[in-house]
């Protein structure tokens, strides 16, 4: 460790030599967070020119969100890997906490693979020629309960290997790292492998591994210390079941980012190295940070060293990496944001002339609250501050329908239109630990409502939200209290749509969504 603390001119002499080609004084810069969306557990690589990156996405279908960029800072979200959770009737009901944990995306001779962890089931690959669609079915790689954050090495002695993690509330331990080796399909483990690193008292539940290879060295990369207050290690060893060194590479520091760890090293077809992590903001979720990154005696060097102790902290600006110019056109295969929160029924979303129709559902649990409602429809908060407007449709078959617009976490808020015996009548709808079975408050707004409202809702810092709504479009009219938001189970809170039935019926009305648009 003293030799690294030596290291420091080095390491700054290093950063300006290494980025001097950017011509740094002319040159754009980023600012992080480069998304300021809840892509919690981001992995990523390059493939030619084009970077991808995968995410958690827990029990939200369709899931494994895959995004794109040709700059490493300016992210698309291209598409899904995984249709629905399996097993499929389990994820029929919403099982907060649970289904894609942290995955690893990579790609070997031609195919692009994921691995994921379902940590009440196992650990599962999916694999695909095109990244955009043709994606196999999950294959059970390993099952058991609290299996977590796989990452496979095809190494270059032809051996395919697997590292991981445990989680404590399944599994009974945690904060020790496992390596195996698998078949070379990548498909099965062979052998039953070994524990390659125990935190303990050092580096209190370490998880998140990421395994490569480089200079003969086998590295591991690992957060610690917990999501909102740790730091990220790096492992090395040439032998792949150690023992391993380790290092300290990230950590807050003075800092205002605070548990800078869990994410992937990528390096440019221009030859720069970068670290990708995520911040736990709370409300907002685990948001996407990008650092510059070095190698300085076969260590990796994350950041920037401002207090001399030869450890990195996250940087807020920072020159653009350097790349290779992209066609743009080649990002018009976007997707909706919009996910269940649960495996969905066919019958709960359809087209009909052009329109989407949300069927109302019935749900026994929705009738206290809709913590546990499955048909929601719901997409992550885009930023720190935004306004979002819609216009919606509500065309009621049954006294007790309602349909609405939500901010949706372990407490939530809502603007929605019901049937009652009078008419449609508009309702604020709030719910205080709703996770906790606590009911909702109702306060009607008005009576006879048409069936077309427009619904607005503006976010502040501190997620403070503001409702408001109009018959026109034109004049809107603020709801006098304001909601803060909460985050759900390892995840933000998320904004959409839900369309309920308080009783079974055989001709369910439906909700319709006229328009939907976000400024930040």
């Amino acid at each position: 460790m003293g030799t690294f603390k030596k290291s420091t001119l080095k390491i700054i002499v290093l950063l300006f030599v290494f980025f001097a080609s950017a011509k740094m004084t002319t040159a754009q810069t980023y600012t992080n967070p480069i998304i300021h969306q809840d892509y919690s557990d981001p992995d990523a690589i390059r493939v030619g020119d084009y970077y991808y990156m995968t995410a958690s996405s827990f029990t939200a279908i369709p899931g494994l969100p895959i995004l794109r960029s040709s700059d490493l800072v300016h992210w698309q979200l291209i598409g899904y890997a995984l249709k629905n959770n399996l097993p499929f009737d389990h994820y029929n009901k919403v099982q907060h906490g649970a289904g894609v944990w942290a995955p690893s995306i990579r790609y070997h001779d031609g195919t692009f693979y994921i691995y994921y962890p379902d940590p009440d089931f196992g650990i599962y690959v999916i694999k695909t020629k095109n990244i955009l669609s043709g994606w196999t079915d999950p294959k059970l790689v390993i099952a058991g309960k609290g299996l977590i954050d796989p990452c496979p090495l095809w190494d270059d002695n032809g051996k395919v290997y697997l590292v991981h993690a445990y989680a404590g509330s399944r599994a009974g331990i945690k904060s020790v790292l496992a390596m195996k080796e698998m078949n070379p399909s990548g498909t099965s483990i062979i052998n039953d492998g070994q524990l390659i690193y125990d935190g303990h008292g050092i580096d209190p539940t370490v998880e998140g591994p990421k395994l490569y290879k480089r200079n003969g060295w086998y590295y591991v990369f690992a957060p610690a210390g917990g999501v909102a207050t740790g730091w990220q290690i790096a492992l090395r060893s040439k032998n792949i079941y150690g023992p391993y060194e380790r290092k300290v590479v990230l950590e807050q520091g003075a800092s205002s980012i605070n548990g800078p760890h869990q994410g992937a090293w990528v390096q440019t077809s221009t030859g720069q190295d970068w670290f990708m992590h995520f911040q736990d903001k709370e409300a907002y979720g685990r948001i996407t940070h990008l650092q510059p990154m070095v190698w300085i005696n076969d260590w990796p060097f994350i950041g920037e060293d401002k207090n001399g102790n030869g450890i990195g902290e996250p940087v807020i600006n920072f020159t653009m990496p350097i790349v290779k110019k992209t066609s743009p056109a080649q990002f018009k295969n976007l997707v909706s944001e919009f996910q269940w929160q649960a495996n969905p029924s066919p019958h709960w979303r359809m087209n009909y002339n052009n329109q989407y129709r949300h069927y109302a559902v019935f749900y026994k649990d929705s009738i206290l609250n809709l913590w546990n409602f499955p048909a929601m429809y719901l997409q992550k908060i885009p930023a720190e501050k935004f306004t979002t407007t819609t216009k919606i449709n509500f065309t009621s078959l049954q006294i007790g329908e309602r349909a609405g617009f939500i901010l949706m976490g372990k407490s939530y808020a809502a603007l929605e239109l019901k049937h009652t015996k009078k008419g449609l009548q508009l309702n604020y709808i709030t719910c205080i630990d709703a996770d906790k079975k606590q009911p909702e408050q109702s306060v009607t707004l008005l009576e006879n409502t048409p069936s077309s409202i427009y619904f607005r809702m503006k976010m502040e810092s501190g997620a403070v939200a503001i409702y408001s709504y109009s018959i026109d479009g034109i004049n809107f009219k603020n709801i006098d209290i304001q909601f803060v938001a909460s985050p759900g189970v390892w995840v933000g809170a998320k904004m959409g749509f839900y369309c309920v039935a308080d009783h079974i019926t055989n001709d369910a009305g439906f909700l319709e969504v006229k328009s939907f648009d976000t400024k930040n």
